[in-house]
């Protein structure tokens, strides 16, 4: 679905952390993003996550679909790749496009050269704010494949499990039963305690606030 909507306007909450004493923005060599959190579930109480993107020349990422949140797309500058089941789409600034409940999508930078702007809001924001910080805090590490997936099959189940996504290329009821098995076995493990740092605010931060 596509539509026409002013530009996004600049963000109103200038402060460095969000309330939750976490950095706004983070970077990541995964799909070559940086990102801004505009507005965070605490701030809207639930209702949606905010994140503004800049991506680079090239990137993007694969056909994939969510079954408990939508995702809107608003371009701020450059062109936007969308694609929607097999609906394409190329979004120039004040465009917007939206992936429904289990529609497959995925977004990408046609641009050899030049970088795209763009906001995206999760509704309802449901974990993806931690699923976003721990995959870029994993690739930063060096912890991620070449496609950005967690190299720790117990890392990658929790991921997988938080963010609520899914791929085409196995039944859903399979990806979501294996899923919940080894993310309770990462769990019993304590993998889940290694993910904390990337998504939870240290003492020492929250001290500053």
């Amino acid at each position: 679905m596509l539509a026409y909507i002013s530009s996004p306007a600049v963000p109103e909450n200038k402060s460095a952390l969000t309330p939750a004493g976490l950095s706004r923005t983070i970077s990541s060599s995964a799909g070559g993003y940086d990102m801004e959190f505009i507005r965070t579930p605490e701030e809207t109480s639930g209702q949606y996550l905010e994140v503004e993107v800049v991506m680079k020349p090239k990137g993007g990422n694969d056909m994939h679909y969510h079954t408990t949140f939508i995702e809107e797309f608003i371009v701020v500058e450059g062109i936007l790749g969308i694609q929607v089941e097999k609906e394409l789409l190329h979004l120039i600034p004040g465009e917007k496009a939206v992936a429904p409940l289990y529609k497959l999508h995925r977004f990408f930078n046609p641009s050899e050269t030049e970088p795209v702007r763009f906001r995206v809001l999760v509704k309802p924001a449901r974990f993806f704010e931690a699923t976003l910080r721990i995959a870029h805090g994993l690739a930063n590490d060096g912890l991620c494949n070449k496609k950005g997936l967690p190299k720790s099959i117990w890392h990658l189940a929790l991921l997988f499990e938080m963010g609520e996504s899914y791929a085409p290329i196995l039944p859903h009821s399979l990806q979501t039963g294996l899923c919940s098995i080894l993310a309770g076995i990462a769990r019993w493990l304590g993998k889940d305690k290694e993910l904390e740092k990337y998504y939870k605010a240290t003492a020492s931060t929250l001290a500053r606030q």
